[in-house]
């Protein structure tokens, strides 16, 4: 090559990399709508869960179906189908080789539309979550396409259902994650023994599930309806007055076009039933609640009555009083107040204990279990956790409302995870997982925190300017709590950690570094904790410590792998943790992980992830029963809680024990 050209080509190169690291801040689609499907008097909700058919797709051929126009008839007439259950991950189902599929499967079912329905109705098709690209058909027509899992999308579907007849619901699924998706992963093609075979990898520790992860509904409003309900709350200082302040949002045209004023009647009421508030909004469907002797939404074991919702009820009118539509929805009242030191709840000062956590269980995957989750929340209150994380992902919208009803605090996540190659099309994508995790999760008083990322590469050239795009985007969105990320990243080389509220720093000491060193933990944990405090002058959380665990491996002395060694990283740890909390702004402790989860295959990996306190069948290891003693006595330090009769085995009777010696 001349030297000129050269040169020409060299600079070229050069710009194009100068012009990638510039990141935009462009808009993101606004979500509308996806209140969560509940019945009233003028609202049906129907499940379409169940046992739907699956295809999958030729791994070389993922686009096939599209191109020959499967979605226009029933699938068993373009290949051979298999039973597979709705809500679930499809990856552990079946006994071949579906488990490392990547690229396209389809799903089908049938279902029949009440002649009732197509009077006065409007009918919205509603998917929980599909992971992670969804499309979808209805009797062979395109309704909506929708990119991130673990969140929900909707589309109208009434001009399209056959009524008092049958009707076809087919749903084309991608799992392949690239550099552009959140999260991220890569596609390769490599040599097997037959020819070719295409591989996905992805550096997150937890296995790629996919498939449809949660409920599919059919719903039914009125021609007008309520759209959005947004709750935000109040307390006087005292803590004995509150005030539900709402904002609603209709869909549709007013009853009488002569006159287009609509209003909200709204009405509050306590557990028992009793109305306890209630009034009529301004012209613009906004209002405001007074509560006297109000009842606070508290955390788990900072109150008798922890997790204390109201139900609010939202009934939409016409001009002339006729009433339009009615939703409900339960309403936590309670403050959230930080500063660069503390965080506080209703005024009071919260210390965090409680988990990293997965949606991962047998067979099932991702897919939603409504028995797993309450035993998940026992399991929860048992050890006496008052949070959790969503790592690293949304959770199902059920688990949230369980949350709420239990007093557990979540830091929700968003699907972000070991961000890295930043660039355009990926941060749009990220601000538009932030944006729907908030538009879904933003009425739940159990939400305390945004966390908008996990282990995000922040010692990139251009993490400070991304990172600072995503957090402006989140507070725009919601400034009535404060943003979080789990950095892995060490405090010398983040660039991120500037834009947060509240530091939360992952670290596997004795485990991932100095392995074995058990002797190499509380005074390292300590040290660099101060040293997130001191380059940030914010709140600390360690979001992250553990050792795998093989459930009844015991070796004494205490020995990688055995059951002994995770108690002891936990003790090391607590030494550490009870240091820094005497500082002042250590504000919480997170392990890693409540449950063992399945991770890609790895032979550092047996059978997945082994670091729960909990087996993936939810049975305790022995630093579960450590931990619980952990936590109840931070409890009864730190809130006034008192002890479960259980928590400490009998012994002795040590009064006689001291006076025979």
């Amino acid at each position: 090559m001349a030297l000129w050209l050269f040169s020409f080509v060299s600079g070229l190169v050069l710009l194009h990399f100068s012009i990638a690291l510039i990141l935009i801040n462009k808009e993101v689609p606004q979500s509308r709508g996806m209140l969560y499907p509940r019945e009233s008097e003028t609202r049906e909700v129907r499940s379409l869960d169940g046992i739907w058919n699956f295809v999958r797709s030729d791994q070389t051929n993922p686009t096939q179906g599209v191109r020959e126009e499967w979605y226009g008839k029933d699938l068993s007439r373009s290949r051979p189908t298999i039973p597979m259950p709705v809500p679930a991950s499809y990856n552990d189902i079946t006994t071949d080789n579906l488990r490392d599929h990547v690229g396209t499967v389809w799903y089908d079912r049938k279902f029949f539309a009440p002649r009732s329905w197509a009077v006065d109705q409007r009918v919205w098709l509603r998917f929980g979550s599909v992971h992670y690209e969804a499309y979808v058909w209805v009797n062979g027509q395109k309704v909506v396409k929708h990119e991130i899992g673990h969140l929900p999308f909707e589309a109208e579907v009434t001009h399209l259902l056959n009524y008092g007849a049958e009707n076809r619901i087919t749903v084309m699924c991608d799992n392949a994650l690239i550099q552009t998706t959140v999260p991220q992963g890569r596609i390769t093609e490599l040599p097997n023994d037959d020819g070719m075979t295409i591989v996905q990898s992805y550096t997150f520790d937890f296995f790629n599930y996919a498939g449809i992860h949660r409920s599919v509904h059919l719903y039914t409003t009125p021609k007008t309806f309520i759209e959005e309900v947004v709750i935000t709350t109040n307390l006087s200082k005292d803590n004995v007055g509150g005030e539900v302040i709402y904002s609603v949002k209709f869909n549709g045209s007013a009853v009488n076009e002569a006159d287009n004023s609509l209003y909200v009647r709204a009405q509050l009421y306590d557990r028992e039933g009793k109305l306890v508030a209630n009034g009529t909004s301004d012209e613009e469907l906004c209002g405001s609640l007074q509560v006297d002797n109000v009842n606070p939404w508290w955390p788990y074991l900072m109150h008798p009555e922890p997790g204390y919702l109201y139900q609010l009820e939202v009934k939409l009118h016409a001009s002339n009083d006729d009433l339009l539509d009615v939703y409900r929805l339960k309403v936590g009242v309670r403050t959230l107040s930080w500063s660069n030191a503390t965080f506080q709840i209703n005024g009071r000062p919260v210390y965090f204990r409680g988990f990293g956590r997965h949606e991962d269980a047998d067979v099932r995957g991702k897919g939603l279990d409504n028995a797993l989750m309450v035993r998940d929340f026992n399991l929860l209150k048992w050890i006496g956790a008052n949070a959790y994380r969503t790592s690293h992902y949304p959770y199902s919208e059920e688990s949230m409302q369980f949350a709420d009803e239990h007093g557990i605090m979540i830091v929700d996540e968003c699907p972000s995870v070991d961000a890295e190659n930043y660039n355009q099309e990926l941060l749009g994508k990220h601000k538009s997982s932030l944006e729907q995790l908030i538009h879904r999760d933003r009425n739940h008083p159990s939400v305390v925190m945004w966390s908008i990322a996990n282990e995000p590469r922040t010692r990139e050239m251009n993490a400070d300017s991304y990172f600072q795009l995503v957090a402006n985007l989140t507070r725009s969105l919601d400034k009535t709590r404060p943003i979080t990320a789990a950095i892995a990243t060490p405090w010398t080389d983040d660039k991120a950690g500037r834009f947060l509220d509240i530091i939360s720093f992952n670290r596997y000491n004795a485990w991932y570094s100095n392995t074995g060193r058990l002797d190499m933990v509380t005074k390292k944990v300590v040290e660099e904790a101060v040293a997130w405090n001191k380059h940030y002058n914010k709140p600390v959380i360690m979001a992250e410590y553990g050792a795998d665990t093989l459930e009844g491996l015991h070796l004494q002395p205490a020995y990688v792998w055995s059951e002994e060694f995770q108690t002891e990283v936990f003790a090391r740890h607590f030494k550490a943790f009870d240091i820094l909390r005497k500082k002042g702004w250590f504000i919480g402790e997170f392990v890693w992980n409540f449950a063992d989860f399945k991770t890609a295959q790895s032979y550092t990996r047996v059978g997945g992830n082994k670091k729960g306190v909990f087996t993936r069948a939810r049975q305790p290891k022995a630093s579960a029963h450590l931990l619980r003693k952990r936590y109840f006595a931070l409890a009864r330090e730190l809130d006034d809680s008192s002890f479960p009769e259980d928590l400490f085995t009998y012994i002795a009777d040590m009064g006689k024990v001291e006076e025979n010696t």
